[in-house]
């Protein structure tokens, strides 16, 4: 873990090539730009904003209960007869359409967090109430399922440093920079897996979205880790990999953007253990790791690309959230991985969404919830 500090890190870096997340600014654009996003913006006060004075020490450890563990299996709470149910996928996703988030019971939100252990994803339309109920009754609703991370060093909510805003509207200049580098603007991610108690249950509002484009997809990285070998699988569960928030400061630094925090590092297992559900999943992505414990350099390269070309062309472990207006997705971060997509025409539509990530427990390897159970079976 990086030491606590009352001002940034003067890191050295040189310019950066290409945006970070082609999905997100680092900083605000011109004036005019700027003044004519808040005249057209359905949801003004949501555009990014960059406060000054802000600094976070690291995130102290904290004790976590999950409250999927509390819940009533049958969700009578929450599914109840006025709720129209519908799978993505067999295997996960589900779109839940009459559920009121903004009315739900302590109850309701037990069962839900079980649904998301369960599902990977849960997709809610009709939220227009929710949405329009504000960030601190939105930060209040998320905090049931956790504390919140808090943006180091991209555009949140005025006041509300817990709001991650995914904004894009124009900007077509740093697209085609972008694309002069890179194939693609798919990056498969946990989201600020550098967290020493990462998130585990996350949610995503759509604030303005293209009609058709700009999808998520999920990835369930605990059915891609029951497909591979037994043998492959005995060998990743020893691995522990170093997940770091210092190459996402570095790139705001370079780009002239703001810093509100060290760089954290955190060391989490390859494989983790969901606490709920049992489901040992991958625990690797292509955004934050840069160090494999266990491996030497070319071995660890071997491995990492294998497992995420694995994961990205694992079309039958995978789904698509197509989004709507006034919808909300809440997923589980211990066992997916997602990316955005940008395929729709950026210069004469937006997509404009707000993320707000609980952390959850320290993530477990098969190693301690092997001995942890058998300890408990000792004790009986």
């Amino acid at each position: 873990m990086a030491p606590s500090r009352t001002e940034p890190l003067d890191l050295e870096v040189p310019e950066p090539k290409v945006s970070y997340d082609i999905n997100v600014p680092y900083n605000s654009g011109p004036e005019e730009y700027e003044r004519r996003l808040r005249e057209t913006s359905e949801f003004p006060d949501y555009l990014p904003v960059w406060e000054e004075g802000l600094w976070f020490d690291d995130f102290p450890i904290f004790e976590y209960h999950d409250p999927a563990l509390r819940a009533d299996k049958t969700k009578p709470h929450l599914i109840t007869d006025n709720v129209k149910i519908q799978s993505v996928t067999p295997r996960m996703g589900t779109i839940l359409t009459g559920v009121k988030l903004e009315t739900l019971s302590q109850k309701a939100k037990d069962e839900l967090a079980l649904l998301i252990c369960e599902r990977k994803f849960v997709v809610f339309r009709e939220q227009s109430n929710f949405l329009n109920a504000g960030p601190q009754f939105q930060v209040d609703f998320m905090e049931y399922f956790g504390k919140l991370s808090r943006q180091p060093v991209t555009g949140a909510i005025k006041g509300f440093p817990q709001f991650h805003v995914i904004h894009r509207d124009g900007n077509e200049e740093e697209i085609k920079t972008f694309f002069k580098h890179k194939m693609t603007t798919t990056i498969w991610h946990h989201d600020v897996s550098h967290e020493r108690q990462p998130p585990g249950y996350i949610m995503l509002g759509i604030l303005a979205c293209p009609e058709i484009g700009g999808d998520t997809v999920v990835a369930d990285t605990a059915m891609a880790y029951q497909r591979l070998s037994p043998v492959f699988q005995d060998m990743i569960n020893k691995l522990k990999v170093n997940h770091t928030s210092r190459h996402l400061i570095a790139h705001a630094k370079a780009s002239k953007g703001m810093v509100r925090s060290n760089p954290i590092d955190s060391i989490h297992p390859m494989v983790r253990v969901h606490p709920v559900t049992g489901e040992k999943a991958i625990y690797y992505n292509a955004e934050f790791p840069d160090e494999v414990f266990g491996l030497k350099d070319q071995e660890a390269e071997v491995v990492t690309k294998f497992l995420l070309d694995f994961i990205s062309k694992g079309h039958d472990f995978q789904a698509r959230v197509h989004w709507e207006k006034n919808s909300v997705v809440m997923f589980d971060g211990r066992t997916t991985l997602h990316t955005g997509t940008v395929d729709y025409d950026t210069t004469t539509q937006t997509r404009h969404l707000f993320r707000l990530a609980a952390m959850t427990e320290v993530p477990v390897s098969v190693e301690d919830w092997e001995e942890s159970r058998k300890e408990e079976k000792e004790k009986i």
